[in-house]
């Protein structure tokens, strides 16, 4: 949960280093670093954000580097755990954690290597000059040092008096740049599209070199290979923050037109195409008799939707897990179960781990739900559905997860279609209110100047509480886990028929209690459970359905959306609780879009 940037060029890299590491600042910002050739090696090192790395670097220029940003694994916050580790004239940064790393470490103390930080990184600098001793030429000793180490990395060299720079990967992202003036390597496309848009993503097992000349590609094990160069259609502008002043804002007012990219496929569809989802979708449809879906934080909870959609609908049973808890039990598996894996980046550890463990059980037909074309995942899974949600940059996900949601509404159409269990009347009425959503979207967005008046009232809260019910449920998980997100207020959500059986304990006049009230076959049982919660003095803020009959009160504040959805309301519902968490988070001065202790893409376990 690192970003490195690296590169080599005919003209200073340090202003491309700084840049791309604000770049990939979301990835981790808790320390920063550089170390460049100029020409010995120098290295910078700072704790806290890239800011105070690019003021330690003015007036410094190199021809060579690498650069990283940090989210700490092994060992606190601090400038000795910060990257680049030195060992010698060698200079490593590296995004992963060294599974073998202890016994490594042993290894070279035992050799007289001191170890001067708490990171599994600093045992592979060491290593790779151990190596040196005995394979001279840095590309093979790096090579042959990396074939030793268990777990994820991407990782970066650089050596004293060398010019090229050894980057390699397994498990963790890392992609080349592509220019006629050096070569250029990343975590992200966004932090290259300065210098290029040429881009090769390397896949796990490759080691590559970079020259002046360009690049140059082995496996692990030596074998040279060719990787295909692509052009990324990713603008500069699209990761900006341009009129905001977060990007978290940007993002939640960007889901309509993520929406509408999403769902392009079928703004003039007559009918739901299983192919949306692969070319052997409908074979693949037919032969499944169950789904199971696997993922994680925000993407679990597009899931747990998901669930209710798939059984309503399709009318199949399906279940889903947290993936990182889904490899380490005994499952009962169904070679006949379709897999959908859900994540923004398609680099999840935890979310490719389980994909990988499913089909070791011989659960082949996987279905990816990703927002990145060239991800892992995606190359993992059988089937694949990209959100096309464009970059998102703040930590907590919002526009990934409505696009998700519509990626999933989709396949709970296809699968009904393909099971034959879909009216033509009913096909026509989904497909037009999924053609609506972003405008849908557009109308909620402007409820914000009451959203943000409501956010006052949480000012010298410590505490919340979400409820939902049905397929509301998961999206009172979701507005909770935006709140703790970036406010750092406790909440936790419930199923409204579940306060009796604890929660209601909690509630008092210092506790708010945040309802979802569409207007479905539930909305009276949950008007019952909102007057339980008055009754012990609870403040309750609802939001509402234009036609739900919940009326304002002493105590009972209600915000009503323009129009009720029907089985796409969690997606307009959402949208509500992602404005009160930014503009709660506001009220209470944190930072919204780096949350403390948080990382954006989770690429390790």
């Amino acid at each position: 949960m690192c970003g490195i940037v690296a590169a080599i060029s005919s003209s200073n890299v340090v202003p491309v280093l700084i840049e791309g590491l604000k770049k990939l600042e979301y990835r981790g910002y808790d320390s920063a670093g550089l170390a460049v050739l100029n020409p010995s090696l120098q290295r910078l090192r700072s704790v806290g954000r890239v800011a105070e790395l690019a003021a330690q670097a003015e007036g410094v220029s190199a021809l060579m580097g690498i650069a990283h940003t940090r989210w700490a694994t092994h060992g606190i916050p601090s400038e000795r755990n910060a990257h680049p580790h030195i060992s010698g004239g060698i200079a490593v940064v590296h995004n992963g954690i060294i599974e073998n790393f202890a016994e490594i470490k042993q290894k070279l103390v035992a050799k007289g290597y001191v170890f001067t930080s708490d990171t599994d990184t600093e045992a592979i600098a060491h290593l790779i000059e151990e190596t040196l001793k005995t394979t001279p030429d840095l590309f093979e000793a790096s090579r042959v040092a990396i074939s030793q180490l268990i777990g994820a990395y991407a990782i970066a060299v650089l050596r004293e008096g060398e010019e090229r720079i050894v980057v390699a990967r397994h498990g963790a992202p890392l992609l080349l740049g592509v220019t006629d003036k050096g070569a250029y390597a990343a975590s992200d496309t966004s932090a290259l599209l300065q210098v290029t848009r040429t881009v090769v993503y390397l896949e796990d097992g490759d080691v590559a070199e970079l020259t002046l000349a360009g690049h140059r590609i082995t496996r692990t094990d030596g074998t040279t290979v060719s990787r295909p160069a692509f052009e990324s259609t990713l603008s500069a502008d699209a990761v900006e923050l341009g009129k905001y002043q977060h990007y978290m804002q940007k993002e939640i007012f960007e889901q309509p037109q993520a929406l509408g990219n999403t769902l392009e496929m079928i703004g003039a569809a007559q009918a739901i195409a299983p192919n949306i989802f692969g070319a052997s979708a409908a074979e693949v449809f037919t032969q499944c008799n169950s789904v199971l879906i696997l993922a994680c934080g925000t993407s679990y909870h597009a899931g747990m939707v998901a669930r209710y959609w798939i059984e309503q609908v399709a009318k199949l049973p399906c279940s889903i897990e947290v993936a990182s808890e889904y490899r380490y039990r005994d499952s009962v598996p169904n070679a006949d179960t379709l897999v959908v894996a859900i994540s923004q980046s398609g680099e999840t550890a935890d979310t490719l781990a389980a994909v990988k463990h499913a089909k070791s059980l011989g659960q082949t037909k996987t279905l990816a739900i990703c927002n990145v074309p060239e991800s892992a995942l995606i190359r993992e899974s059988t089937l694949k559905f990209l959100t096309r949600a464009g970059p998102e940059i703040g930590v907590a996900s919002t526009k990934a997860f409505t696009t998700q949601l519509a990626a999933l509404a989709l396949l709970a159409l296809a699968l009904a279609k393909q099971k034959d269990r879909l009216a033509s009347a009913d096909e026509t009425r989904h497909l037009t209110a999924l053609r609506h959503l972003p405008v849908a979207v557009q109308k909620v967005l402007q409820l914000e100047p009451q959203i943000r008046q409501w956010s006052t009232q949480f000012a010298d809260k410590h505490h919340a509480l979400f409820l939902g019910r049905g397929h509301h449920y998961p999206i009172a998980l979701e507005g909770a886990l935006k709140l703790k997100e970036i406010s750092y207020i406790h909440a936790e959500a419930y199923p409204a028929g579940e306060l009796k059986h604890g929660p209601l304990a909690l509630v008092d006049k210092d506790m708010p209690v945040i309802s979802i009230a569409p207007n479905d076959a539930l909305l009276e049982k949950l008007k019952s459970n909102l007057q339980e919660v008055k009754a012990r003095g609870g403040e309750l803020y609802v939001f509402a359905d234009a036609d739900s009959a919940v009326e304002e009160s002493d105590g009972l504040h209600v915000l009503r959306l323009p129009e009720h959805y029907g089985l796409l309301s969690p997606i307009l519902h959402v949208v509500p609780l992602q404005l009160l968490a930014y503009h709660v988070a506001l009220v209470k001065g944190t930072d919204v879009d780096k949350p403390r202790n948080l990382a954006k893409s989770v690429t390790v376990e």
